[in-house]
């Protein structure tokens, strides 16, 4: 294992640690993934996130024998939606999912969020879709989630969670935490009558001003380098 590789593998349990203190997370029941040269480093089943070292980090092929992994601990049991997601967008270089409380209880409601707020442009269109239910780790599940996150860099899992995308791993979990927000915010605004929804245009223009400001992606081996190294934008 490379310095790259090991600081790579390290980054995956500080971001995992962080989904649990704050509150995006609870237990195990995350997990992240990175893109790593050619195969996918991915958390281990059923690990707490404190006593995770390097060393657990599975290692997984994006080709060839599909499921095959390396490393002392078998990779987490939703690692079928990280492997397709990542062998299926070449514009992604990590998956985070979790179960953060706003996101899912509109997930179990099987509510898509609407552009009820123009950070909804982080996300890759009008809305942040609602996939359909499928018992974890299964290959229906899988699919449901690719078609969900189709043109997008999110989506809920119905009566799940979220999976959110980035170009690389800081990426990926600001949207995570920027969609938990959008979630408790639009849940808010249904208990007042309901949001007001903004426009294709309105989205679409805080969408290109997203080009100039917000989360930068560090250059790491191994990861996907943003297109046109743009940064992923944030709230102003």
């Amino acid at each position: 294992m490379n310095r790259a590789e090991r600081e790579l593998r390290q980054l995956v349990i500080d971001k995992a640690r962080f989904l649990n203190a704050s509150g995006l997370n609870q237990g195990t029941s995350g997990n992240i993934s990175v893109r790593c040269g050619e195969r996918m480093l991915i958390t281990p089943s059923a690990t707490p996130y404190e006593t995770m070292t390097a060393e657990m980090i599975a290692a997984m092929p994006l080709e060839g024998d599909y499921g095959s992994w390396e490393g002392p601990m078998k990779p987490s049991s939703e690692w079928r939606f990280h492997l397709d997601i990542l062998r299926a967008r070449p514009d992604c270089g990590a998956v985070v999912h979790c179960h953060p409380t706003f996101a899912t209880a509109l997930a179990m409601c099987r509510k898509p969020i609407p552009a009820a707020h123009y950070m909804i442009a982080a996300f890759g269109g009008m809305d942040v879709r609602c996939s359909g239910y499928a018992t974890y780790g299964t290959a229906e599940l899988s699919r449901l989630a690719l078609e969900a996150l189709e043109g997008r860099q999110a989506c809920l899992l119905a009566n799940h969670g979220i999976i959110t995308l980035g170009e690389g791993l800081e990426r990926a979990m600001w949207r995570a935490v920027e969609l938990e927000t959008l979630a408790r915010q639009y849940y808010h605004t249904l208990l007042i009558g309901g949001p007001v929804l903004l426009s294709e245009a309105e989205i679409a223009d805080a969408a290109r001003g997203f080009a100039s400001y917000g989360v930068q992606e560090p250059q790491a081996e191994g990861m996907v380098k943003p297109a046109g190294g743009r940064s992923s934008g944030g709230r102003a």
